[in-house]
């Protein structure tokens, strides 16, 4: 059924693009991003946003040619991405590379253009998508330099503890209790691939990979395993937030600080297994 609404809003969506204009060059987007300054991807009204700032940039280099500009999907306010993808529409003769120079001489320094080429009309950043993956770092002692992309926990954490009830997420569940109420969502049912974890010096990171994701879900579910982690909650918990809706998960909410979009795939894409921290914040030696 979802499938079958998705392809109906995908069509719909291209036909209204089509009686927009037909002379116009669909080009596919990867950016990456630190999202602290942020209000979120998603362009609003009154702040400032990694959309906003990408179509004040579209307007500036297309003027009335530029058509539109769309995400993979939505990342909340103070997240931030590693390859985000979006799709452009301009009409418009000038080659990807020197797209990706006049964005980045327009953008500011924390966004940055990855790469540009040019998609088939029907390609769509969003309804395409395969799956996702996150990745959430957290840090086990104070840092100096990693304050916003890390979220640093002062107790000591049982990290097997923790792993072991990763499991728990893992395939088809409702996670209505990881997520407040959105009316863009049409369901709570999300299906999780994989959930890893491991420790990389002072860090403990953790990898997430799904078919879509849900309004704070990934920092809910990162926020229960931490609890897990100092002793106050068990798998127990887990799986009754999993079977029963409960507000009980937003109280453990972890900060968008140490959530990055890690990668979005398409049809063609290799998910690696493979997975790093994107800072080093080593354990202190005295010497």
């Amino acid at each position: 059924m979802s499938k079958n609404i998705n392809r109906k809003s995908k069509a719909q969506y291209h036909q209204r693009k089509k009686s927009q204009t037909k002379d116009f060059s669909r080009f596919k987007l990867y950016l990456e991003y630190e999202g602290t300054r942020y209000s979120g991807w998603q362009k609003q009204p009154n702040a400032r946003t990694i959309q906003g700032e990408l179509i004040k940039a579209c307007e500036k280099i297309f003027g009335d040619d530029f058509i539109d500009l769309q995400g993979s999907g939505r990342t909340d306010s103070g997240v931030h991405a590693l390859c985000q993808v979006g799709h452009l529409d301009a009409k418009t003769v000038l080659a990807p590379e020197i797209i990706k120079l006049k964005f980045n001489d327009l953008l500011p320094h924390d966004i940055n253009i990855l790469e540009v080429e040019k998609a088939g009309k029907y390609f769509h950043a969003r309804h395409d998508v395969k799956s996702r993956s996150y990745i959430y770092q957290i840090s086990k002692r104070r840092t100096a330099f990693g304050k916003n992309l890390v979220w640093w926990i002062k107790d000591d954490l049982d990290f097997k503890a923790m792993n072991a009830a990763s499991g728990l997420f893992v395939g088809m569940h409702d996670f209505a209790s990881f997520s407040d109420d959105d009316p863009e969502e049409k369901s709570t049912k999300v299906f999780i691939e994989s959930i890893q974890l491991k420790e990389e010096d002072e860090l403990i990171l953790i990898r997430i990979i799904g078919s879509h994701f849900i309004w704070k879900m990934v920092r809910r579910i990162v926020g229960v395993l931490v609890e897990v982690g100092r002793g106050k909650k068990s798998g127990s918990d887990i799986l009754f937030y999993l079977k029963n809706k409960s507000d009980e998960p937003a109280k453990f909410t972890a900060p968008p600080s140490g959530l990055f979009l890690e990668k979005v795939y398409y049809e063609q894409d290799k998910i690696e297994k493979e997975f790093r921290s994107l800072i080093r914040i080593d354990k202190f030696f005295r010497t």
